[in-house]
């Protein structure tokens, strides 16, 4: 789904007096951490979109290696979740332009942030939406399960 199209969808939601929140990261190396976050994601709206970073956005925040599973395969993997209504895929270097477009009524980080340490607060409030953070404590990583892998 693009930009332009989750917009809509997350326009008739509201319209149909639904909450929406986003969450968002890479999930590559989908793992239980990543399941934790968005299960308790959803708790926090009716509705849960999830943006992901495109590939060319995850080389450039995570090194030349990554991601190892493609973007349409991560996007896939994430729509056959039952707690995710949508997914959409963004290039930027951050999430900003997808919670300008959507306005989410809650902006959910995982465990990694505080309410106060997360980047798109001012972004998110400044339309009157809430920030949240979910999910279980940071014990899982795919960064971690590369490593592991790699020993």
């Amino acid at each position: 789904m693009t930009l332009d199209e989750a917009q809509r969808q997350v326009e008739a939601w509201r319209a149909q007096g639904l909450t929406v929140a986003l969450a968002n990261g890479v999930f590559d190396l989908f793992h239980v951490g990543h399941l934790r976050y968005l299960e308790a994601a959803k708790q926090l709206a009716d509705r849960l979109v999830v943006a992901v970073n495109s590939d060319s956005s995850t080389r450039a925040y995570k090194g030349p290696e990554r991601p190892i599973v493609p973007e349409a395969e991560r996007l896939e993997i994430l729509r056959a979740l039952r707690c995710v209504d949508l997914a959409v895929l963004f290039a930027e270097p951050d999430v900003r332009a997808v919670i300008r477009a959507l306005r989410p009524d809650v902006q959910v980080k995982g465990t990694d942030y505080t309410p106060d340490s997360i980047p798109e607060k001012a972004e998110v409030e400044a339309y009157g939406g809430r920030v949240a953070v979910a999910g279980d404590p940071k014990a899982h990583s795919t960064t971690a399960l590369v490593a592991r892998l790699k020993a």
